[in-house]
């Protein structure tokens, strides 16, 4: 399992290669085996690697034994023992030597030592094996079997025993270190295995259908996962954003995914809900923010089949936490809504996000060594479902599993509960889950057994808890072999949630963990940004369909997964914020001509642009910098979306010509302002030589008018002067009078 080489550590050689030598391997191994005699050589061929390999530099020693390592009274030990030359020199033929300690490692410490040392303690000869000539880039491996009746091996007592392999290549001896175990069959211990159900870090918030037939092929990384867990007892820890991505699809969802989802539903395994997108809790605690964050909605991802047409989704009872689990029938993601009347709604976040028969709400799995005993406080001090939950924290940051020692899986930290998982067996079976290559992967399991032995011995009947973390490089063969290694241990029964979470609690510290500042300030970018698409989106009827886009992308962004490819996760990062401000600007209005402004009023069309797939309901504010110019100063706005828009602003001219700046902002329906400001120049001419012909004119009109009128008064005055004299009686002055009569 250890080498002793001072060179560079070796670079991993392409897969397909690893996994046509790794086949050769197993073979050797099967024969070596069956093979009556003390020693049987089994030669591969040496395989040159055709298109070049990147060399490492050196030839490595891996001692791999066979079974996990597992010895019991009577039985043969068998292993296997593989130089891989990463020299451009060939490594000639040599001998490998298999040495056995005959006391036992007497605990966990002691086999850590062992493992780790790089110049291991010379131990006691049992057997030779001829190793044949390696060329560059390639590896031999040699098959060597003790039987059970040679004294070195015959009458062991149960314990976990050394092992080393030497040669000597060109003048250097390479050793390589492992053990085998002989089990206590006084010894019985529950373990429980938790397995994450996760898909490769992305920076959009659900899989596209393309990624998704990707993962779900028969090849596809989450159809592996599926395989691999199928017909154990494995807990699994499923990421919601998986699921949810399915069912938004509808039947637009590629077979392969319905499929995948419908086979998660219906697999009898307990299981919880990790953080959406396996979301960074660590980071989050150490950003300040009260409570995890959780996607608010999903609705922009829903394909039109869903929203022509929502399924009908069936609540999962949770079950009972002392029964075992059993499979449930759930209906198909892509079942049409069974209402004739089409009064279903759409589907909600439980029901897009459900996992299928949770058996623990509030479990919270920090990427492993980054949950100091702030996080653990913080995550503790929070309820889920009104119950406190759950923290999974690897034993090496807790008091009591800091010296390498066993820790039961229940416990609690200043008042937090917790589950904690064994470091050192966990860390064996991940590594064990990403190997491509045979021997160093049996070599892990062996690894991952021994610790078991020691974790059984000292667990006092407590159930104990491991994990095969995340990776991305887990594979079908890898994953299964990691966990019947755990599963098939002696002495190991499988513990199932509600087993762990039963458990009589032992109370723990947990150590200080400084906070990932790149990643911490990362997220205030995120959340800063978050904040202003808030803003932004109350410009839609619905502005679920931005902010709830922007925080499912946040959460993938956040992924654990990350943490392993910093520099990818940065380009992500730049790219999202960059896409955050193209969605920023995609509203605006466009940059407008000068206006001539040669009539008393007309209106002015000014341009609004939409990028949004969505239509964007706005206020047009206009300002005139000079009061020749009098503008409609609000003007509601329904821009259409994915295109331009024309808006018709009124404007009238008053007295006076020159250049008038038009200043134009747009707005939310709740004030927030949109885009950048825009002017438009108007030109002014008011006409005066028109306004004074109209003048001159209408005074003329008016002194003829006034001089016909006094003129026909006139007329009529003298008119009505004859008339009335000529009604007078006339008077005679030489008219004698009257005669007088005596």
């Amino acid at each position: 399992m250890t080498d002793t080489t001072s060179a560079p550590a070796r670079t991993p050689r392409s897969r397909p290669l690893r996994r046509l030598r790794a086949a050769g391997r197993a073979a050797l191994v099967v024969a070596a085996l069956v093979a009556p005699m003390l020693a049987v050589p089994a030669h591969a061929t040496p395989t040159p690697t055709p298109s070049g390999p990147e060399l490492s530099g050196e030839a490595d020693l891996t001692l791999s034994p066979v079974g996990n390592g597992i010895v019991r009274p009577g039985d043969q030990l068998a292993v296997s023992a593989t130089i891989a030359n990463g020299t451009e020199a060939t490594v000639p033929a040599t001998t490998v030597t298999l040495e056995l300690g005959t006391e036992p490692i007497p605990d966990r410490s002691g086999l850590a030592s062992w493992l780790a040392d790089t110049e291991p303690a010379a131990l006691p000869p049992v057997a030779e094996a001829p190793l044949a000539a390696v060329v560059s880039g390639a590896d031999a491996t040699s098959a060597i079997v003790v039987p059970p009746e040679v004294p070195a091996l015959a009458e062991r007592g149960a314990g976990v025993y050394p092992l080393r392999a030497t040669a000597v290549v060109a003048g250097q001896t390479l050793a390589a270190t492992s053990v085998f175990i002989v089990p206590d069959d006084a010894v019985a211990a529950s373990v429980g295995v938790v397995v994450p159900i996760t898909a490769p870090p992305g920076s959009a918030g659900l899989l596209g259908v393309d990624d998704l037939a990707e993962l779900t092929a028969p090849d596809g990384e989450l159809t592996a996962q599926l395989d691999a867990v199928e017909g154990t007892s494995a807990i699994l820890a499923v990421d919601p954003a998986l699921p949810a991505a399915i069912r938004a699809r509808g039947t637009a969802a590629p077979e392969s995914a319905i499929e995948w989802l419908a086979r998660l539903e219906a697999l009898p395994l307990t299981r919880f809900a990790l953080q959406f997108g396996d979301a960074d809790l660590a980071t989050q605690v150490h950003a300040s923010l009260p409570t995890p964050l959780q996607p608010t909605s999903l609705v922009s991802y829903l394909s039109p089949e869903v929203l022509a047409d929502p399924p009908t989704q069936t609540p999962t009872a949770t079950p009972d936490p002392t029964a075992s689990p059993s499979p449930t029938a759930s209906p198909s993601p892509t079942e049409p809504a069974d209402d004739p009347e089409g009064t279903d709604p759409l589907p909600d976040l439980a029901q897009l996000t459900a996992i299928g028969n949770p058996t623990q709400a509030g479990v919270f799995w920090p990427a492993t060594g980054s949950a100091g005993g702030d996080v653990v406080a913080a995550l503790g001090a929070t309820t889920v479902e009104g119950a406190p939950p759950l923290t999974l924290v690897p034993s090496d940051t807790t008091s009591a599993g800091s010296g390498n020692h066993t820790v039961r899986a229940r416990a609690t930290a200043a008042g937090a509960q917790l589950l904690v998982y064994d470091s050192e067996i966990s860390a064996a079976l991940h590594h064990a889950a990403g190997e491509t290559d045979t021997p160093r992967r049996a070599a892990s399991l062996t690894e991952a057994t021994a610790y078991l032995a020691f974790a059984a011995r000292e667990s006092g009947g407590q159930p104990i808890l491991v994990t095969v973390d995340r990776g991305t490089d887990r594979e079908r063969v890898g994953l299964r072999t990691a966990l019947n290694a755990a599963a098939l241990a002696p002495g190991v029964t499988p513990a199932e949630m509600p087993v762990l979470t039963a458990a009589e609690p032992v109370d723990v510290g947990v150590g200080d963990i400084p906070a990932d500042a790149p990643r911490v300030a990362e997220l205030t970018q995120l959340l800063g940004d978050e904040a202003q698409i808030a803003s932004f989106a109350t410009i839609l009827t619905d502005p679920a369909l931005l902010t709830g886009r922007q925080r499912a992308e946040i959460l993938q962004l956040l992924a654990v997964a990350w943490r392993a490819e910093p520099e990818a996760a940065t380009a992500a990062l730049t790219g999202h914020r960059e896409q955050t401000r193209e969605t920023l600007d995609a509203v605006g209005i466009l940059p407008s001509s000068t206006l001539n402004l040669i009539s008393y009023d007309a209106n002015f069309g000014p341009w609004v642009r939409n990028d949004l797939p969505y239509e964007a309901n706005l206020v047009l504010m206009a300002q005139p910098n000079d009061p020749r110019l009098v503008v409609t100063d609000r003007t509601e706005v329904v821009a259409a979306a994915a295109q331009n828009t024309r808006v018709t602003i009124p404007v009238q001219a008053r007295i006076g010509n020159g250049k008038v700046t038009l200043t134009m902002q747009l707005y939310s329906p709740t004030g927030v302002p949109i885009g950048t400001v825009q002017s438009a120049e108007v030109e002014v001419r008011a006409e005066w030589e028109t306004i004074g012909l109209v003048i001159l004119v209408s005074l003329m009109v008016l002194f003829v008018g006034l001089g016909i009128f006094r003129t026909v008064r006139r007329r009529r005055a003298r008119a009505r002067e004859q008339a009335e004299a000529s009604l007078e009686p006339e008077v005679r002055t030489d008219d004698p009078g009257p005669e007088v009569i005596p």
